[in-house]
């Protein structure tokens, strides 16, 4: 793949700044709308499944989503690394709304498989969110790098606290159009993935990307004396990433956090269904994932200035002991709602240190020209992860319960905690590039 940066001519420094407000504002939006698109559908997607497929199909059901994500990473930042963001986001968002679509009709003809390819597809909005985040910092001065890709993460916030909440009035409102139980928030899932990328599409410009390779290319540093532009595969990507302690610290961060997450979030809807009649469930379910998104979203710029602040690697083990006190939690609330509920806004607060600190590391410790595609691998990764956990935790859950299962999503969290404490140099500065300290 080739692109050419001679025309148009790179932007002054003081366009830089015009153009980034614009991004942050266009961005925060959409994340707004795909927030509400992704979240209703993730609110009901595990009862859904559970009572087509199953209770043991419930975790395969999410974890479609999250293996549709992680996939769909890979196609959307090559499109990136040719072409820009904005293409990139835009057939996200729309392979988003195809996958909310069929599900909808998945569950009107009870064709099992088809709901699985729905919810695979579905998996396109999450995607197109996560990729937003690197979008916040293409042209982010270094030293405000973590708070302004936590801003993006932070407006899914409103979105996203709301979603699960509107689940019963979209269910109610498409029952009356004749539509069966839990298929309505699909497809407000598939309108608000649609809408998010008209608007991408018309007014994300100039695509962020490509300008700061252009910037890039004409900076006489030793990133700008290498190629433009790479393959984007995800083999060159890991030959990066390896090379780089720092950048391998971002991954498992983001990795590891997202799948100790989505291992207890995926079956909590579950474990209520245990215990709440079917006219307080969504409620319920509303109120508890609410508490859970606003933890994961609602703080994001805190956790984003103290990254520039404290640096990236003390927020990532920030992180890591909330996941562990939000096992703890959950894990020991039984039938208590308000505990359970506590214990999903800590897992909620420590994906978004692991998330926002490791997201931050790993941008800036690889050069421009390569960001797509390792961007692209730490998504892969992270969906993977999490298709893993949701997978298992369906099985876990049926075999031994929801404590177990909060106590193996706790143990996974090992691994990360003796990779930073082994490089303890890795992420720990305030946001100087770190992406020349290794070739």
């Amino acid at each position: 793949m080739a692109t050419d940066l001679t025309a148009p001519a790179p932007p002054r420094q003081s366009d830089v700044a015009g153009i980034q407000r614009r991004t942050l504002r266009l961005l925060f939006l959409t994340q707004i709308v795909g927030g509400v698109g992704v979240a209703i559908g993730i609110s009901v997607g595990a009862l859904l499944a559970a009572r087509v497929a199953g209770t043991a199909l419930a975790g395969l059901a999410q974890s479609a989503g999250v293996v549709g994500a992680a996939l769909l990473a890979v196609p959307v930042t090559r499109l990136m690394a040719a072409r820009g963001r904005r293409p990139g986001l835009v057939l996200a968002y729309l392979v988003g709304a195809v996958g909310g679509a069929l599900v909808v009709v998945a569950v009107v003809s009870g064709v099992v498989p088809l709901l699985f390819v729905g919810m695979l597809l579905f998996g396109g909005g999450t995607a197109a969110n996560l990729q937003a985040r690197y979008t916040a910092v293409d042209l982010a001065e270094p030293a405000r790098r973590g708070r302004q890709l936590s801003l993006v993460v932070w407006a899914t916030t409103i979105g996203s606290v709301a979603a699960p909440n509107f689940a019963a009035l979209a269910d109610d409102v498409t029952h009356g159009w004749g539509l069966p139980l839990l298929a309505g928030p699909f497809l407000v899932s598939a309108v608000a993935f649609t809408l998010a990328a008209g608007v991408l599409l018309a007014l994300l410009r100039p695509d962020p990307l490509l300008t700061a390779r252009r910037l890039a290319a004409a900076e006489p540093a030793a990133d700008a004396a290498r190629p433009v532009t790479r393959r984007g595969g995800m083999a060159a990507a890991w030959r990066t990433v390896r090379r780089r302690p720092a950048a391998r610290l971002g991954i498992a961060a983001v990795a590891v956090g997202h799948l100790v997450m989505v291992a207890v979030m995926s079956m909590t809807p579950v474990h209520l269904d245990e215990w709440h009649s079917d006219a307080d469930l969504l409620r319920v379910v509303g109120i508890v994932l609410s508490l859970h998104i606003a933890g994961m979203y609602a703080f994001s710029p805190v956790v984003g200035w103290l990254t520039d602040r404290v640096g990236r690697r003390p927020v990532i083990l920030g992180g890591v002991a909330l996941l562990l006190a939000a096992c703890a939690v959950a894990g020991a609330a039984g039938h208590r709602t308000p505990a359970l509920s506590v214990g999903l806004a800590l897992l909620g607060l420590g994906w978004s240190g692991t998330m926002v600190a490791g997201s931050t590391l790993l941008s800036e410790s690889v050069p421009t020209a390569d960001r797509p595609g390792v961007q692209g691998l730490s998504d892969l990764l992270m969906g993977l992860a999490g298709a893993g956990a949701a997978a298992v935790s369906g099985f876990v859950m049926g075999a031994v319960g929801y404590p177990t299962l909060t106590l193996l999503a706790a143990i996974a969290v090992v691994p990360l905690v003796a990779l930073a404490l082994r490089h303890p140099g890795a992420g720990g500065g305030s946001g100087a590039d770190r992406h020349d300290e290794e070739d």
